[in-house]
């Protein structure tokens, strides 16, 4: 396939993950598949690690989906390239509608991320600079997870202790009211503020980055915008990225290979992360922590 038989289709919506996993470079990476963090058949991760990672920073990627499908395997292009970059990546199946509805996920979430704290060491990874990243309703996810404090407390863990940073891309932040029948149902409502990572940004929040694209259709880009400035306004920090000529899959297939003209989110996220963890080791130098 070509790239521009790839780019039109990811431009059109079409979303030839196949292609992107068969094109994805494994050589450094071991994968470990479909390992339990929970006990239903929807609670297991895989694991990308680095061959050569030593306390390298860990992400937790989820998924979209709109809370009602998705499946790991399928984003093993955006898990293999973070891998590459030298980040040991996890990436959890979560329960969706029908199975469960608001809040099932975040509480499959909150589980992932738990383990991935407990267990970050044994694949080479550093429990202490984890980070939180997802697209589209994976997105979302993660948020809540950074933002609203309820989601980690039930597993031992709080967001401004545990979480180093938030990667949101393409996420629906502040989506009220809901119009689609289907949502209503899975939010309990069209109008419920508590279920909105917007309604949840206070004081302390990990520092997040969040991109999207001006073509994006399906996820209004000003949900960043809107995002990043309720955080700013808590002297939170936030990053937000818009790229040009990119809608909502298409932003998310740029982690693939052959498609990384189409915007630098891989190389944002690089960045990002190196600059959190820079800040995170000089605080704790600061502080008298080595």
């Amino acid at each position: 396939m070509s790239l521009g038989v790839l780019a039109t289709l990811l431009l059109t919506g079409c979303s030839p993950a196949a292609p992107l996993n068969y094109l994805a470079w494994r050589h450094g990476i071991e994968i470990t598949h479909s390992i339990a963090y929970g006990e239903g058949a929807r609670q297991t991760l895989d694991i990308y690690q680095p061959s050569s990672a030593t306390r390298s920073p860990v992400i937790v990627f989820f998924y979209g989906g709109s809370w009602q499908s998705g499946h790991k395997e399928t984003y093993l292009f955006v898990a293999a390239a973070l891998a590459r970059r030298g980040y040991v990546t996890m990436v959890p199946d979560y329960r969706v509608y029908p199975e469960v509805r608001y809040a099932g996920f975040l509480e499959d979430g909150a589980h992932a991320v738990r383990w991935a704290k407990d267990n970050a060491a044994r694949f080479g990874g550093d429990p202490e600079n984890l980070f939180v990243m997802g697209h589209s309703a994976g997105a979302y996810i993660a948020a809540m997870l950074a933002l609203d404090d309820r989601w980690l407390e039930q597993v031992s863990l709080t967001p401004d202790r545990d979480i180093a940073g938030l990667i949101g891309i393409s996420g629906p932040y502040d989506i009220l009211p809901l119009r689609d029948e289907t949502l209503k149902v899975i939010f309990g409502g069209a109008n419920e503020p508590a279920t909105q990572p917007i309604s949840h940004v206070s004081h302390g929040a990990p520092p997040a980055l969040l991109v999207t694209g001006t073509r994006d259709s399906i996820v209004d880009p000003g949900n960043s915008s809107r995002l990043a400035a309720r955080l700013r306004a808590t002297e939170d920090d936030a990053t937000v990225q818009t790229y040009p000529w990119v809608g909502h899959l298409s932003i998310i297939g740029a982690f693939a290979l052959p498609l990384r003209f189409l915007a630098p989110v891989l190389q944002d996220v690089d960045a990002f992360i190196a600059k959190t963890v820079h800040q995170r080791h000089s605080i704790q130098h600061v502080g008298g922590v080595t």
